[in-house]
């Protein structure tokens, strides 16, 4: 992969554009506000550019760093610019006081950006159960962090994997697109657990294996 395009300037922006820099492949940083994009491409570092909003994105792998509230429009205003473009989705589409879904009850925010998206494009689902500070250190005591995934075509998904990896983190397919409702649910077990038990956000979810 030569170039890695963020829409977004936020924190998981920062966290994915910081560890994606590292390996080698060019980050393309991009937001509404170009100030803020400057600003990003500026802490990211190794050769990181700016984009234009709304022009065509210039990465092989396009993430969507922006809140879930903002995700669609985006997605909408992009339209045809994102046609054949691999859309890795790490929203949540989680209401204001962590009870629920934004969503309707028949669908959730992966499916959603799919149906906003051109027809040609894939979207993948992941990242979006850890927290971005957590994400951005990507090893705890030496050991990768998981990046769940899900999404339907099976080469999108091994070309996440391989970014995934490159990043240094270890990478758990949980399947089809559909899966990701249960990864956005994840990410309200979260914040539930901030909310009632850890009462702190430096944790994350992963899987350990045994023998």
């Amino acid at each position: 992969m030569s170039t890695i395009s963020i829409i977004g300037s936020g924190g998981m922006a920062a966290a994915i554009g910081g560890l994606a820099a590292m390996p080698g492949p060019t980050v393309e940083v991009i937001s509404r506000d170009a100030a803020k994009a400057r600003a990003m491409a500026e802490q990211v570092g190794a050769g990181a550019k700016t984009g234009t909003f709304g022009a065509a994105p210039a990465g092989d792998i396009i993430i969507l760093a922006v809140p879930y509230a903002a995700v669609l429009d985006v997605v909408t205003q992009y339209g045809d610019e994102l046609a054949g473009k691999l859309l890795v989705d790490i929203t949540n589409p989680i209401n204001a006081d962590f009870t629920g879904f934004v969503t309707p009850e028949d669908s959730f925010g992966a499916q959603e950006i799919a149906k906003a998206a051109p027809a040609d494009a894939d979207v993948v689902k992941a990242f979006n159960t850890q927290f971005s500070h957590v994400l951005a250190a990507g090893r705890v005591e030496g050991h990768p962090l998981d990046v769940f995934l899900a999404g339907d075509d099976a080469q999108a998904k091994a070309r996440v994997v391989a970014f995934v990896e490159s990043l240094g983190l270890r990478p758990m397919d949980s399947g089809p697109l559909p899966m990701a409702r249960t990864l956005e649910n994840l990410a309200l077990l979260s914040l539930g657990l901030v909310a009632h038990s850890v009462n702190h956000t430096n944790f994350s979810l992963g899987v350990s294996l045994h023998p």
